[in-house]
């Protein structure tokens, strides 16, 4: 369990900017304090992981939440690297995508996705659904360092 010593790193990959707001929102409101990193589209995600370019300095992020109708290349696409990926493979990577289409749920399990949530329009919702999955992974479970 993560006993306090540090804030975990936040990786949101997301492309849409109200739902980057109500994410950074929903941190705030919760006084998460968990580092949050945004990148718009799966490319800028892979170079963020890989810390590469931009992101040279960049963090290893210790959670991703991540959206998958992405410009550039899409989530799933990113979701499939990252599991390929021998030195980022076990960073937990959880789906939070508007899509309750089954085939989505599916094929993201299939490529290793730890969770998949579906994103709630209603704030409060938002909110509740941000706190669990902080509760979870910060205080439930074993996260790798």
């Amino acid at each position: 369990m993560n006993d306090g010593a540090r804030p975990i790193e936040v990786l949101l990959v997301e492309d849409d900017p109200g739902d980057v707001l109500l994410t950074t929102e929903a941190f705030e409101h919760n006084k998460v304090a968990n580092k949050l990193h945004v990148v718009n589209d799966g490319e800028q995600a892979m170079a963020f992981l890989r810390r590469e370019g931009e992101y040279e300095g960049a963090p290893r992020p210790d959670l991703v939440l991540l959206d998958l109708n992405l410009p550039r290349k899409d989530g799933r696409e990113v979701l499939s690297e990252v599991k390929a990926d021998e030195d980022l493979r076990s960073i937990p990577i959880v789906v939070l995508t508007t899509s309750e289409a089954d085939e989505d749920i599916l094929r993201s399990y299939h490529l290793h996705a730890n969770a998949y949530v579906t994103k709630p329009v209603d704030f409060e919702q938002f909110v509740s659904v941000v706190r669990r999955i902080d509760d979870f992974f910060v205080t439930v479970v074993k996260l790798p360092r």
